[in-house]
């Protein structure tokens, strides 16, 4: 590899993102996924002779604060297109989109890089524009396989017609790893501004790789290829890597690189070619008869962007300076906009940030992830999990009573102190309700008794375990272990 050390990396990211509206970009039919094919459409989305399109507001507000929300600066005037585009999925043969005059424009947005054997850094990652648009159907391939191919293909519509947000970064990411960090972080902020589920699976947000290399961070730009077909962020990774090192190859291997738009196969793990790219005058933009000019107010979008709540990276900054959560723990936390608030009303009532951090981001998480339950189905309160929390902390119940009853205290949302009392729990704290059964212990188990006073004083633990189990886990731990041992050391 280190005759690739000279190379250098060049990567945009166009980004679509599908706005969750309830009615398409110009039309009211609906945007339910998962219903049976073709079922919503109507003359507009077919392009039917004599309709005409309207734009949904909802959809100019959605856009508007996603550019708010990754700092582009938001046209006051802005005007769509028709993009000429062929295929059998695009029942009007053009797009309805941006072209030179797009909604937004020169923003950024921080994304947190950690790498394998590296420190984590901070790269802020220039983005060029946002623009609005209507998604295309999808085709469907009957009777695929890799060796005879598909024996015909249908077209289902009902993705025809939804909003798109296209977000088109500057070439300023250098690996595979900041490209995915990229589009995991547009991710979490179109969920936490609530525009957009962000679903890869469903295809609520698709990325396209442009990706070159060049001799050094001076040399002139490469022919770029764009890569298609990567339905998570671990294959956007791994698209990228491998794409680098095949553009590599061939310039070393004195071949050339040609302008196409390459597809991720990801049984095999690598790119192949689909068909050459083509340019923007291929698609022979032109205004829209049918749409007039967009006017956004400077009152309008101080309104909007008011509205926007706290990004993941400002909640991340603040974990980690004013909660003392350490950096992963506080990127785990904000990953989620239900998750980070639950932790903040969590602490907010009391509990000990990093202990709440880990109750959240580790038993809660497992107990939802068991369920198939989201955070926003949680039933359980900040409220109850901070009076657990503090119990603990009192010596009240021990950690493993708060275990045992987590999954009741979820599927009920009982005052955990309520159960406590109910089920008898309450850790027991006085050593003259302990020392008796230590004794009994004892007399019990005389040979291991005799091993730990000859040296075995790992049987110390064993004794411990069995305090425990005949208590039922209520024995105050810290002070089982100073009576056992004292009177094991008598």
């Amino acid at each position: 590899m280190k005759k690739f050390e000279s190379w250098e990396a060049v990567i945009g990211l166009e980004t679509h993102v599908q706005l969750n509206t309830k009615s398409k970009i110009f039309t009211s039919a609906s945007t339910a996924f998962g219903d049976e094919p073709n079922t919503h459409i109507d003359p507009v989305v077919c392009g039917l002779p004599g309709t005409l399109p309207v734009l949904n507001e909802t959809v100019l507000e959605y856009a508007v604060k996603t550019s708010l929300a990754l700092n582009l600066d938001v046209a006051e005037h802005c005007k769509f297109d028709r993009k000429q585009y062929f295929y059998p999925d695009l029942p009007k043969n053009y797009q309805i989109s941006q072209f030179d005059e797009p909604l937004a424009e020169n923003g950024w947005l921080e994304v947190e890089i950690t790498e394998k054997d590296k420190e984590t850094y901070i790269k802020k990652i220039g983005i060029e524009r946002l623009h609005m648009e209507e998604d295309a159907g999808k085709l469907v391939h009957v009777g695929s396989d890799r060796l005879a191919g598909s024996k015909y293909s249908l077209v289902d519509y009902n993705r025809a017609g939804i909003a798109l947000c296209e977000i088109v970064s500057k070439p300023d990411i250098r690996t595979g790893r900041e490209a995915s960090e990229y589009a995991s972080e547009i991710r979490r902020t179109v969920r936490y501004l609530g525009v957009s589920d962000g679903n890869m699976q469903e295809g609520s947000l698709r990325c396209d790789v442009n990706i070159s290399v060049r001799q050094g961070p001076d040399a002139p730009f490469g022919t770029k290829v764009e890569i298609k077909n990567m339905n998570s962020f671990s294959a956007i990774q791994k698209a990228c890597d491998y794409e680098i090192a095949r553009q590599i190859e061939v310039y070393e291997n004195g071949g050339e690189i040609y302008q196409e738009t390459r597809l991720w196969d990801e049984a095999k793990q690598l790119t192949k070619s689909m068909r050459l790219k083509e340019g923007s005058s291929d698609y022979r933009y032109f205004p829209d008869p049918d749409l007039g000019p967009i006017e956004i107010s400077e009152e309008q979008k101080e309104k909007w962007f008011n509205e926007l709540p706290e990004l993941p990276s400002k909640k991340r900054k603040k974990y980690v300076e004013e909660l003392g959560l350490s950096p992963y723990d506080s990127r785990v936390i904000s990953d989620e906009i239900h998750m980070a608030n639950f932790f903040e009303k969590t602490v907010a009532n009391g509990a000990e940030p990093k202990l709440a951090s880990n109750w959240v981001t580790s038993d809660i998480v497992g107990y939802l992830k068991a369920n198939k339950l989201s955070f926003s189905e949680l039933k359980l309160s900040p409220e109850n999990l901070a009076e657990m929390i503090n119990m603990i902390s009192k010596n009240i119940i021990s950690g493993k009573i708060a275990k045992e009853i987590l999954p009741e205290l979820i599927q009920k949302n009982i005052s955990p102190k309520t159960l406590v009392e109910e089920k008898g729990l309450a850790m027991i704290s006085d050593s003259a309700s302990i020392l008796p059964i230590i004794d009994e212990l004892i007399s019990d188990h005389p040979n291991e008794v005799e091993a730990f006073r000859n040296g075995k004083t790992k049987l110390l633990g064993f004794f411990v375990g069995q305090l425990m189990k005949r208590t039922k886990g209520k024995a105050d731990p810290k002070l089982a272990n100073k009576l056992v041992s004292e009177k094991l050391n008598s």
